[in-house]
């Protein structure tokens, strides 16, 4: 029980820390930025997604999706209760993940590489609507994700 107990709890910190982090974006970050011009904006999001990429982060993002796969391999590979909704709370996560990195990075490159060479209000127009609609989806995801986390830690309680 040591070892689905330290996966599930490192699983729970580091995906409740990310979608924190999706949710503060979705409650606050974009809402703020909003009402700032163009330069502003671009300025503050370039600065940001280059502030972001640091250990601690990368701790909590990559740990997530570790540390769900070997609760979920764990619960599975050991018959625990926890298997399907362990799995269901990857699976939700790794979408986070697929929209991060096919969606969202892409578009932070692209605002990076706007703010020295295009028009700022093209380049804001073409960034915030996507950026912001997506990572509203990575939220919700997150937010299954802790809600199948949860329904796998009664599971492992029932086991």
């Amino acid at each position: 029980m040591l070892v689905i107990t330290l996966l599930m709890t490192a699983s729970t910190v580091a995906l409740a820390g990310i979608g924190g982090l999706y949710y503060s974006y979705a409650c606050s970050v974009m809402p703020g930025l909003r009402t700032s011009d163009d330069a502003t904006f671009i300025s503050a999001m370039s600065r940001m997604n280059a502030a972001i990429q640091n250990p601690m982060f990368a701790l909590s993002f990559f740990g997530a999706f570790l540390f769900l796969s070997g609760a979920a391999i764990f619960s599975w590979a050991n018959g625990l209760g926890s298997a399907v909704p362990a799995s269901v709370a990857l699976a939700c996560y790794t979408a986070t993940l697929a929209i991060t990195g096919s969606i969202n990075i892409p578009l932070n490159n692209r605002l990076a590489q706007a703010a020295v060479s295009e028009d700022t209000a093209v380049a804001r127009r073409s960034f915030e609507g996507p950026w912001t609609r997506w990572n509203l989806y990575r939220t919700w995801l997150c937010l299954a994700a802790l809600v199948a986390l949860c329904a796998a830690w009664v599971a492992l309680g029932q086991s």
